[in-house]
C-alpha cells in the first residue's frame, strides 16, 4: 500500500521536534503493527485548497503507479481562511474553497480510495475557530454528498485544546509539538474508515 497525504503545514508536521507530525506517527504505528506501506507526506506550509487542487494529481501520479495499492488522504482549509487584510478578508473565499474541495475530492475518490481529515479549530482566536468550524461543517456535508469518509476533527480539538495551545505557544504560536501530533495520530488510527484499509 502506498498512501499520499496532501495538505498544509499540519499535514507536514511543522513544529514537531521529531519531524514526524501526525502523519508520520500514524503510518509508523501501522508499520509496527505489520502493515506493508509506503508513506508520501505531501503537506506544504501555507498551502490553500487552490494550491492542493493545482498540484495533487501530478504528484500522486508520480508516486502511485497503476500496479500499486494506492490511497489518498487530504486535509486542508485552514490557510484558505487566513486573513489577508485588516478587514479579515480570507485568502480564498468560502465558495471558492468549497468548489476546490469538490473538484479535488470528486476526481480523487473516482480514482482511488480517499479519506479527508477535517480542519482543526485550535487557534487562540474564538472568531477564527468559529470560521474553521463552519468550514469543517461544509466539508463534512460535501464529503457526505460524495461518499468520501470525513474525520471530524472538532471533537478531538476540543479534547486536546489545552495541550495543543501550550505546545503551540511554546513554539511559533500556531503549530504544536509531539504530544499533540501523537494524540491526533492515535485518534485517526482508531477511526473506522482508516482501520478498514488495514482490515486484512
Amino acid at each position: 500500500m502506498r498512501i499520499c497525504f496532501f495538505g498544509d503545514s499540519f499535514v507536514n508536521g511543522t513544529g514537531d521536534d521529531g519531524c514526524l507530525g501526525w502523519v508520520g506517527r500514524l503510518c509508523s504505528a501501522e508499520r509496527l503493527g505489520g502493515a506493508d506501506l509506503t508513506l508520501y507526506n505531501l503537506g506544504i506550509r501555507r498551502d490553500t485548497s487552490e494550491d492542493v487542487r493545482r498540484r495533487w494529481r501530478l504528484e500522486a501520479d508520480a508516486r502511485l503507479p497503476d500496479d500499486c495499492d494506492g490511497r489518498l488522504v487530504f486535509s486542508f482549509g485552514l490557510n484558505d481562511l487566513a486573513p489577508i487584510d485588516e478587514r479579515g478578508t480570507p485568502r480564498v473565499t468560502p465558495d471558492t474553497s468549497l468548489n476546490n474541495a469538490h473538484a479535488i475530492l470528486k476526481e480523487a475518490s473516482a480514482w482511488l480510495p480517499t479519506l479527508v481529515v477535517g480542519p482543526l479549530p485550535v487557534t487562540s482566536s474564538k472568531d477564527r475557530n468559529d470560521d474553521i468550524g463552519r468550514c469543517s461543517d461544509q466539508l463534512k456535508s460535501l464529503c457526505a454528498d460524495l461518499t468520501v469518509p470525513f474525520f471530524d476533527a472538532a471533537p478531538f480539538a476540543a479534547e486536546i485544546y489545552g495541550t495543543w495551545r501550550k505546545e503551540a505557544d511554546a513554539g511559533d504560536g500556531i503549530h504544536p509539538n509531539a504530544e499533540s501530533y501523537d494524540a491526533l495520530a492515535n485518534a485517526v488510527r482508531i477511526w473506522g474508515p482508516w482501520r478498514s484499509w488495514f482490515a486484512g
